[in-house]
């Protein structure tokens, strides 16, 4: 590269005179707390959706919400979902926490630091729903 060609890059698009910021002092991309929280409930229904030894669920399960508070690079979220029953519930919580987080994570880029869920339902898996005690 010849030092006008290199000095050219330097000086910006079509030959401007304002020289181009390295990548680091350009800004930063803002991710909103909505976008976020969609990206997180829909890892939380992709969770729910590869819940190991889980029953058949039921059509009927409400899609998960949820909402988020970002900042300085970490999210943290808050979910609430219905799960299908019967089922391991801590074991169910564990895999949704641990699979939204580095969802999350790996798709904004930011830390996220805490993931809370809300159990909304159980939702009794096909044919529970119509049993009776007696």
């Amino acid at each position: 590269m010849t030092s006008h060609s290199a000095a050219a890059l330097r000086q910006g698009p079509a030959g401007s005179t304002r020289p181009v910021l390295p990548a680091a002092e350009r800004g930063a991309t803002v991710i909103p707390d909505k976008v976020v929280a969609r990206i997180a409930a829909r890892a939380a229904q992709e969770a729910l959706a590869t819940l190991p030894a889980a029953p058949a669920a039921p059509a009927a399960l409400t899609p998960p919400h949820a909402s988020a508070t970002t900042g300085g690079g970490a999210a943290r979220l808050r979910l609430a979902l219905d799960v299908p029953y019967p089922l391991d519930l801590a074991g169910a919580a564990r895999h949704v926490q641990h699979h939204v987080r580095e969802r999350v994570a790996r798709l904004t880029g930011m830390h996220v630091t805490e993931v809370t869920l809300a159990i909304e339902h159980l939702a009794a898996a096909d044919g529970l729903g119509h049993r009776r005690v007696r």
